[in-house]
């Protein structure tokens, strides 16, 4: 019988919908920067529907809001969970289906009147994106323990809050303590954000792993200077060594290929002027790969080509780190009942890695973790124009469904 329930899949994407309206975009999508004004009115709704379900729930101190549901027994709960804070143009998919799902899967236990040995949780974490504040996953971090609370709440952001000023002035911060609770298992469904399940015909992903991540941001100080009257060979470029880093970081990832990826997201120049040679520029390069050992390799290639070709134009260059995740492996156990619930489901399934940064990569430190993924239409995402199909979202929550209720039985 345990086996034939189901999630209540209008139910998710209204859900999703309702959420979906809090800084919502025109054209779609969502607004929801950490600890703004729009994602405290998030957390507001999605924790009213924590409380309609029965869970109580808890807050820390950077936010992480945790709702449980008591089991037959003491002890860790089982997690689901994801976040709710978006990218400046995000999707109403990403971070957001993993969290109502969880909920989802609760209401489905309620409404089937089944109590579980162990307690299940649903959380939702702090600044997932790293969109407004760094490093991304700042939230999980500090849950875990593995980033200080003092330097999460000193952090500024874009806009030159700190995250300690934000939680005061939202209001998000709680009085649980911050760091490394007892958690029994954690399981976070997700859009894939990629194009490989849509485009091979697969319902779900078992998510074998994240790739390690690497974020630099570099500054490049040259001089400006007329653009008409200073000789090519007289130049002290900052715009053209940014260009050549850039152009070296496609290059590099061609050449390493396999799961290497390169992406410069941001660009500054000062004076930024159509005349004038430019004399700053702030860059970032986010560089990824599932081996820890070709990561580094593509970091020490990438830094020496910047010190080099800095230096042959006459200017100065500085690197500021600003994430650093090795690759993380999920539970081998977790990934294989994901694949088997899935097939039994009568589900295409496949086995395939993260390419994004996701909350689980950093549970796994703490605890059995794994991820399932749905497919995104057009492998689009952190785009207003992000959508997966209802039967996809109900199929990877009633995936959700029954492996949640085996690991809390």
């Amino acid at each position: 019988m345990r086996n034939n329930l189901r999630i209540n899949g209008e139910r998710l994407s209204w859900r999703l919908a309702e959420l979906g309206r809090i800084g919502a975009l025109p054209g779609g999508g969502n607004c929801r920067l950490a600890l703004s004004d729009e994602d405290r009115r998030g957390r507001e709704l999605v924790v009213g529907w924590m409380k309609e379900l029965g869970l109580a729930v808890t807050v820390d101190a950077v936010g992480n809001t945790v709702g449980l549901r008591k089991g037959s027994e003491d002890g860790p709960p089982v997690m689901a969970g994801s976040h709710i804070d978006t990218v400046a143009t995000g999707g109403a998919y990403d971070g957001n289906l993993g969290v109502l799902a969880g909920l989802e899967v609760v209401a489905a236990l309620n409404e089937a009147g089944i109590a579980t040995r162990r307690p299940l949780a649903v959380a939702f974490f702090t600044n997932e994106e790293g969109a407004r504040f760094q490093p991304d996953m700042m939230g999980s971090l500090v849950f875990t323990g593995a980033l200080p609370l003092a330097e999460v709440l000193s952090t500024k952001g874009i806009d030159g809050e700190t995250v300690g000023e934000a939680l005061a002035r939202t209001a998000c911060a709680g009085p649980a303590p911050a760091g490394r609770p007892e958690v029994h298992a954690y399981v976070e469904l997700h859009v894939e954000q990629g194009p490989v399940l849509e485009a091979e015909g697969f319902a779900v992903g078992a998510v074998e792993g994240v790739q390690g991540i690497s974020w630099t941001e570099f500054t490049l100080a040259g001089q400006a200077n007329h653009a008409g009257t200073t000789p090519m060979r007289m130049r002290h470029d900052a715009g053209l060594v940014a260009a050549e880093i850039a152009v070296f970081a496609r290059a590099l990832a061609r050449e390493i290929d396999g799961n290497q990826v390169a992406t410069v997201g941001a660009m500054t120049l000062h004076p930024n002027l159509v005349n004038v040679v430019a004399e700053r520029v702030v860059m970032t390069v986010d560089l990824r790969n599932t081996d820890e050992a070709i990561l580094q390799q593509a970091e020490h290639r990438l830094f020496a080509l910047a010190e080099e070709r800095a230096a042959a134009e006459g200017v100065t260059v500085e690197r500021r780190c600003l994430a650093r995740f090795a690759p993380v492996a999920f539970d081998p156990r977790l990934v294989a009942r994901v694949e088997a619930i899935a097939r039994d489901e009568g589900l295409m399934v496949r086995r395939l890695p993260s390419g994004a940064g996701h909350d689980a990569g950093i549970m796994a430190a703490v605890c059995p973790a794994c991820m399932i993924f749905v497919p995104s239409a057009g492998g689009i995402s952190h785009n207003v124009r992000e959508y997966t199909a209802p039967e996809d979202l109900a199929n990877g929550a009633n995936v959700l469904l029954r492996l949640l209720l085996e690991l809390a039985e």
